[in-house]
């Protein structure tokens, strides 16, 4: 097997993908409910798909190699529903509420951000320390 190099590394490189994103979204000084919405469903979309990965894949991988890690992954787990909660309210306040629609696009970037550091803090050695099953794809040791 050969070392997946920087998996941990990748994954702080796409935080920081999502982290410009919302920043972005956040500096439109009013942004408008139809153009939020848009952008939205993109950043919402991306965010939605990297924490289900987590969830349906590396985290499972990790619990397995790293058991002492399983109460840092379910903590995440539990962080993934509470920023899908937020996303749900930020794309039903899109087209409605200018000041809701702000409060809400800052509470997912304070979630966000938050969940972020803790999952980097916690996750990216024993990430960078996973192997591969040499065609790039995470080898999963209970296959």
């Amino acid at each position: 097997m050969s070392r997946l190099q920087g998996f941990g590394n990748q994954l702080v490189a796409f935080h920081d993908q999502l982290r410009e994103q919302i920043d972005v979204l956040r500096e439109q000084t009013a942004p408008d409910g139809r153009d939020l919405l848009a952008h939205c469903l993109a950043f919402c979309g991306a965010l939605t798909r990297h924490h289900t990965g987590e969830d349906d894949g590396a985290f499972m991988v990790l619990a397995e190699e790293y058991p002492d890690l399983r109460p840092v992954l379910e903590e995440l787990a539990r962080d993934h529903l509470i920023i899908a909660e937020a996303l749900q309210r930020l794309e039903k306040l899109a087209e409605l509420d200018p000041a809701g629609r702000k409060r809400e696009l800052d509470t997912v970037a304070a979630l966000m951000e938050t969940h972020f550091t803790y999952e980097e803090r916690k996750l990216v050695t024993a990430l960078n320390a996973l192997d591969d099953d040499g065609t790039g794809r995470l080898a999963l040791p209970f296959r």
